[in-house]
């Protein structure tokens, strides 16, 4: 006879595989609230209704019948009184190899217009990021090949990168110019997460990664801005889980190219709205800080492999005291800041020199000569800001000597610092670069010993290397040498 153990167990296996269905009892936009007289569904729990079309995710048990959901597709059509499916399981997508190449929503469904095998393995978006003994605790510098970012703000293999920008000065730019350098030169995967993209940047993105012939080591997905809050709220975690399983089971380095950061919160400050809770500061959710860090933290370096995540963050009208800036500045390694003024300039990447950092810029990491040329660029870029109010009210030459020469190799290393990408190409007409650390650290070294203190400015403008100058002085020999008559 077995034992009421067993009995109890074998009991709850029957029920568990018994259909649960449920009852529509409210709709309110994107929130539906289900009634169910066999099981309460666990939280994270597939909801379906209308015959699958729509697609419900438990977000709260509001009684031991009744729970809360959020809609993750639309919920036009759906009236109480309706059927819901209970699948007893978590919102699971694709993983593998087979993944490669293809572009998905939040589903795990390709909208590439081309057919997949729906058959293949799948895993569940909600994870608990590894523990600590399989942390790496190895500091390794993540290489991109853009002079700007290595030399001043180094990544970290494994770590969190942030792209802080408002809108229109290029940090979608940057990061396709990423995925093109990690997947040609580093023989990694590279996954792109749209979150609240526009359908026509999707579009755009596929076609010129396609072009670049680096498709192949490269998943995309999208949660378009026109989907509702709660697809724009998981399409994180899809990317993550599909990261995770070419970490550790294919033992590869993964690139993650989260645009944007800032839809992440957004689309939760919507479900939180949407559920009730009262708003926390400057109306942004009360769970702001836990959601952030519930995506953040399962980005790591492990034994295994490593995921390197570079993430797009919009800053509302360029205010980086916003809560949304501000909690996810606390999860980052690096910090690149886009300057609109740079761009304005024409000085692309636009990144700014002095408001960019890395927790990696120590000589002890990146080693004594790189410490000791960072240190000296940013010097010398910092004097030539104080210098400017001086020059535009008195001009250049009533400087000493020294401030002339300051500012002579400060414009050169702005222009030294201005890369052609591969994925402007058939825009700017310019071949793209790939600058290693070294041939960029030599550069500078030049510029900063005075090397380049004839050439004119323009020489340095739009180069890969130190060595391309030499070149474009020759073609532009007839041009002033004098940096105050080539004031931009």
């Amino acid at each position: 006879m077995p034992s009421p153990l067993k009995s109890n167990s074998m009991q709850q296996n029957i029920s568990d595989n018994t259909v649960n269905n449920g009852v529509i009892a409210a709709v309110r936009g994107s929130i539906v609230d289900i009634i169910f007289n066999q099981r309460v569904p666990a939280i994270h729990n597939i909801i379906y209704a209308q015959n699958r079309q729509i697609t419900l995710e438990v977000v709260a048990q509001l009684s031991n019948q009744k729970v809360r959901t959020i809609a993750l597709s639309a919920t036009q059509g759906l009236a109480r009184g309706m059927v819901a499916e209970d699948t007893g399981g978590p919102l699971k997508v694709p993983v593998g190899p087979s993944t490669l190449s293809r572009m998905f929503n939040v589903f795990g469904q390709a909208i590439d217009g081309k057919e997949f095998n729906s058959e293949i393995a799948s895993r569940s978006i909600h994870h608990a990021p590894p523990a600590l003994t399989n942390i790496s605790s190895e500091l390794q510098i993540f290489e991109t090949g853009i002079k700007i970012v290595d030399v001043l703000c180094p990544l970290e293999r494994g770590g969190k990168a942030g792209l802080f920008g408002g809108a229109g000065v290029g940090k979608t730019v940057l990061l396709t110019e990423m995925i093109h350098n990690m997947v040609s030169h580093q023989q990694g995967v590279s996954i792109f997460c749209g979150i609240g993209e526009r359908c026509r940047e999707g579009e755009e993105l596929y076609r010129e990664m396609k072009q670049a012939g680096v498709l192949d080591n490269m998943v995309m997905l999208f949660g378009q801005m026109n989907e509702p809050p709660g697809s724009r709220f998981r399409v994180g975690h899809a990317a993550l889980t599909m990261a995770e399983y070419f970490r550790d089971d294919e033992k590869k380095d993964v690139l993650l190219l989260i645009d944007n950061i800032f839809r992440f919160i957004q689309a939760g400050s919507e479900v939180s709205g949407l559920m009730g809770q009262i708003p926390s500061r400057m109306g942004y959710q009360p769970t702001l800080g836990t959601e952030l860090s519930s995506l953040e933290e399962r980005i790591a370096n492990t034994i295994n492999g490593a995921i390197t995540s570079i993430q797009a963050v919009y800053v509302p009208a360029d205010d980086f005291t916003d809560p949304a800036a501000v909690h996810t500045f606390s999860h980052l390694s690096a910090t690149l800041v886009l300057s609109r003024k740079r761009a304005s300039e024409g000085f692309y990447p636009s990144v700014d020199p002095l408001q960019s950092n890395s927790k990696l810029a120590s000589s002890s990491v990146i080693g004594e000569r790189h410490y000791r040329v960072a240190q000296q660029v940013r010097q010398i870029l910092a004097q030539y800001n104080e210098l400017k109010d001086i020059i535009a009210m008195l001009g250049l030459e009533q400087l000493s000597i020294k401030d002339r020469d300051i500012v002579t190799r400060a414009r050169r290393l702005e222009r030294f610092f201005t890369q052609p990408f591969f994925t402007t190409e058939q825009f700017t007409g310019m071949q793209g670069k790939f600058v290693t650390l070294e041939q960029t650290l030599e550069g500078c070294e030049r510029i900063l010993g005075g090397e380049y203190d004839h050439y004119p400015e323009s020489a340095l403008y739009m180069i890969g290397q130190i060595s391309e100058a030499i070149n474009t002085q020759t073609d532009r020999s007839n041009e002033p040498i004098n940096g105050a008559k080539n004031e931009r």
